[in-house]
């Protein structure tokens, strides 16, 4: 059953009709002048300029590191505290019979 299902499918796929992709582009974007290309060494000068300084990166990246360390330790903890567990378990034992 389930190949008929899917062989019918694929035959209703087949029967749409495909769009009219020509129109798509308007006539002013077709007659539009082509674009300025931008001198290659302005654009590297300006990646090259980065204010990034690797050491301040690294230890951005250390104080973060350890930040997430921190916080995994602190997610491995009970997530119920042992004195509130303690007192769920003796009001289970008292409500049990």
């Amino acid at each position: 059953m389930s190949r008929a299902a899917l062989l019918l499918c694929l035959a209703l796929a087949g029967c749409t009709q495909f769009p009219e992709l020509d129109a798509v582009v308007s006539a002013s974007a077709k007659s539009a002048a082509y674009p300025r290309l931008q001198p290659l060494d302005s654009v590297l000068a300006r990646a090259n300029s980065s204010t990034n300084d690797p050491d301040a990166v690294r230890g951005n990246l250390a104080a973060r590191v350890a930040a997430l360390r921190a916080r995994a330790a602190r997610m491995r903890g009970p997530i119920v505290e042992p004195s509130i567990r303690a007192r769920m378990n003796a009001a289970l034992r008292r409500h049990s019979g």
